[in-house]
């Protein structure tokens, strides 16, 4: 068994408990998903964060530009950029999945004002938690985000690129599977589509490719260093354990409006 087969063994249990989870079957609605889409979009924002940092660690941004000498790894990661950043989207539009994403919410009329003050602030200067203050972000979301910024200050690229791709890339499809199994009854529904075309194209790419990619970066990154591979374990059962909490309060959020809905009816 290779390293990567050992952690992915050693992860199982926390996948299987993120495959199962029951935010899954509280997906029933138009409001559900709205309310998903409002908490998940922080996830789906700070996954760029994770993403540009390798991108930095890996490739030489400065300038005047040197070479880093490490082509196979550079080349991961901007495949996986060029996608990210700049994909193009059911229209034949470029753009970045994020900004995919919030298409997706204003097609289903989910509120973008939190997340567009969160990142504007950010633009502006402010730090996370100034942002998060500003617009009373969820303890559960902010810690989720928090998470991922000690990882990137943590300046260990084989740690970054687990995060990235044992707590996002590599669970990613699973996840968004299950969501897609949910709605899939409403796949002739112009209310989703610009969901389920999100959706579907996250399947594929990390599914096909950059989840197998992402593998093979941390495997570069961490060659036969045994501190460097149960440093990349840790950061991913840590990934998974707050993407969990992250499901738990999202999953408690649709069921608390689901109680107020009855009981006003």
């Amino acid at each position: 068994m290779n390293h990567i087969q050992l952690i992915e063994s050693k992860l199982e249990p926390l996948r299987n408990q993120l495959k199962s989870h029951p935010l899954y079957s509280t997906l029933s609605s138009i409001d559900d998903i709205a309310i998903f889409m409002e908490k998940h979009v922080y996830a789906v924002w700070d996954f760029m964060t994770l993403l540009k940092s390798l991108q930095n660690h890996l490739t030489n941004v400065k300038i005047p530009w040197t070479p880093k000498g490490k082509g196979t790894t550079a080349r991961f990661i901007n495949e996986i950029v060029m996608a990210e950043e700049s994909d193009i989207n059911e229209l034949g539009i470029p753009m970045s999945h994020y900004e995919m994403y919030l298409d997706a919410m204003h097609q289903v009329k989910a509120d973008t004002s939190a997340i567009n003050l969160f990142v504007n602030a950010i633009e502006n200067g402010n730090s996370i938690e100034t942002a998060a203050k500003r617009i009373d972000l969820e303890a559960p979301i902010l810690e989720f985000i928090q998470f991922t910024m000690e990882v990137v200050n943590s300046n260990k690229p084989h740690c970054i690129a687990s995060a990235f791709t044992f707590g996002r890339e590599d669970v990613i499809p699973e996840i968004f599977l299950e969501i897609v199994s949910q709605s899939q009854t409403k796949d002739n529904d112009q209310t989703y589509g610009k969901l389920l075309y999100y959706l579907n194209r996250h399947i594929e790419l990390d599914g096909d490719e950059h989840g197998p990619i992402s593998l093979k970066m941390v495997a570069d990154l961490c060659g036969e260093d045994t501190t460097k591979w149960e440093e990349v374990l840790e950061t991913a059962k840590d990934a998974l354990k707050f993407r969990l909490k992250l499901w738990d309060h999202i999953t408690e959020a649709i069921i608390q409006l689901n109680v107020k809905e009855v009981q006003n009816t």
